[in-house]
C-alpha cells in the first residue's frame, strides 16, 4: 500500500526518475512549451511552478543575499546555469503580478505507438 507516499515513480529507478524530471523541467523553461505524456506532465508541474515562485520571492525581497540563495537552490534543482538565468531574468519578472498557475496543460489525444495520453505543457502568457 502507498499510504502517504508522495510523488509518482513513473516506472523508473530513483536516479533515472530524478534525471527525467530535471530534464523535462529544463526543457519546459528553455522552450516554454513541450509535448510529453500526461503522467510526466503531472509529475513536473508542481516542481516547475515552485521554481518560478522561488525566483519571484527572491526578486521581490529587499535583501540581495536572498537572491543569491534562491539562485543556488534552483541551481541545485535544475543543474543548468542558462536555465536558472532565464528563470530569474525573464520568467520571474513576467509573472510578478500573477499569484500562481504559471503552467497550462492541453490534451492532445493518444500516442499511436502505445496509446499513452499525450499533453502539451506550456508556460502561460507566452511571448510568441
Amino acid at each position: 500500500m502507498r499510504h502517504k507516499v508522495a510523488g509518482k515513480r513513473l516506472g523508473r529507478s530513483t536516479g533515472h526518475r530524478k534525471a527525467l524530471r530535471r530534464n523535462l523541467i529544463n526543457d519546459l523553461f528553455r522552450h516554454e512549451r513541450i509535448t510529453t505524456t500526461q503522467a510526466k506532465a503531472r509529475a513536473i508541474r508542481a516542481d516547475a511552478e515552485k521554481a518560478i515562485t522561488i525566483a519571484k520571492r527572491a526578486l521581490a525581497h529587499e535583501n540581495p543575499m536572498r537572491a543569491v540563495h534562491a539562485r543556488r537552490l534552483l541551481m541545485a534543482r535544475l543543474n543548468n546555469k542558462q536555465v536558472v538565468a532565464k528563470v530569474f531574468d525573464e520568467l520571474a519578472p513576467r509573472y510578478e503580478e500573477r499569484p500562481g498557475g504559471y503552467t497550462r496543460t492541453l490534451k492532445m489525444g493518444l500516442r499511436h505507438g502505445d496509446r499513452a495520453p499525450m499533453v502539451i505543457i506550456e508556460l502561460v502568457d507566452r511571448e510568441e
